[in-house]
């Protein structure tokens, strides 16, 4: 492993343009810290089952053992992002790209915590990098199909099967005669199971486009099933956690209390709901989003519960949604073109 990192060290060191895209995509990684990940913990800590920096805690723990699992195994979701688009021809404008495509997704992102608004980190990368991939020469050729089909249907299975299976679990959970302290402790286990799959689902995505930039600088990608670094893992799920600790507060209070009152048997309903959806579509190889699965599964729950929901919050949300692909597509065209006017 020591080798893999002095190797990945010296490449940065004689490449600057890589040393851009590297930092670029930390920088991406600790926006998800704030605006995604809190997702994993919000119904824990908005109904009293964890205080904040313990559920950050171990929400820190769990996305680097669910990260850690996806370096070790096939790493799908990871194939996806690095399959996503055609950077073919002169690596170094295909890294100016890459550049302009996260420096884009850093900028929406900061303005979605800015404003306490859950936006999809995933989805903000996949059509960052699309909208570069677009700005290159070949432009809609650039895309791949196989790829956009399975972001289409992951896209289709976070907001549909959440919901569903929010509210499928909240109608389980109301048979089960046990008191707020049961569910509180359910919820413990509800975050941890949640944390850990959005380790594995978005620290697959962050690797799959750091590695496409590595690969790239090498002159290429390489042939092959793709290998993921152990300690590549550690530092995405590192760089998760501190951004979860400096600003995740903002997104708990929108999801966790201000879109809809959340009981611990809600609650619970709520992270079972997302956990599964989350697991589905991380074994299929699916690029999902965490924001999505767990606000609707939120909402499915909360249904169940008599649907007391505060709709400004929730036509927010949606709206924020609905632009991020098309916001986030402009934007990483956009500075292409700057980036490769400029360079």
């Amino acid at each position: 492993m020591s080798e893999r990192i002095s190797a990945c060290l010296a490449a940065l060191g004689e490449n600057p343009v890589l040393l851009l895209v590297a930092g670029l995509t930390a920088a991406v990684v600790l926006v998800n810290g704030w605006t995604d990940a809190p997702n994993a913990i919000a119904g824990a800590v908005a109904t009293g089952a964890l205080p904040f920096r313990r559920a950050a805690a171990l929400a820190a723990v769990c996305n680097l053992l669910g990260a850690a699992l996806a370096a070790a195994g096939s790493a799908p979701v990871a194939e996806t992002l690095y399959t996503i688009a055609s950077f073919s021809g002169d690596n170094r404008l295909a890294l100016c790209a890459l550049c302009a495509a996260m420096t884009g997704i850093v900028v929406w992102g900061v303005l979605a915590w800015r404003f306490g608004v859950p936006t999809s980190e995933s989805h903000a990368l996949v059509a960052g990098v699309s909208g570069a991939a677009l700005a290159m020469p070949g432009g809609i050729a650039n895309l791949r199909a196989a790829a956009w089909g399975r972001v289409g249907l992951g896209l289709a299975l976070s907001v549909g099967l959440g919901l569903l299976l929010g509210r499928w679990w909240a109608r389980r959970t109301r048979r089960w005669r046990r008191g707020p302290a049961f569910f509180r402790r359910g919820q413990t286990a509800g975050a941890a199971a949640m944390a850990l799959l959005h380790g594995a689902q978005d620290g697959q995505k962050f690797l799959g486009v750091f590695l496409l930039g590595t690969a790239l600088a090498a002159g290429g990608r390489a042939a092959g099933s793709l290998s993921i670094p152990l300690w590549t893992a550690a530092l995405c799920a590192g760089l998760m956690a501190l951004g979860t600790l400096l600003g995740g507060r903002r997104i708990i209070d929108t999801v966790g209390r201000e879109m809809a009152p959340l009981t611990p048997r809600s609650g619970l309903a709520a992270d079972l709901g997302a956990a599964c959806t989350l697991l589905l579509c991380t074994l299929g190889g699916l690029p999902v989003s965490t924001t999505h699965v767990k606000t609707t599964a939120l909402l499915g729950a909360g249904w169940t519960e008599g649907g007391r929901f505060n709709r400004r919050v929730v036509r927010t949300i949606c709206l924020t949604w609905i632009v991020t692909f098309p916001g986030c597509g402009a934007l990483g065209f956009l500075l292409t073109r700057i980036f490769l006017f400029a360079r």
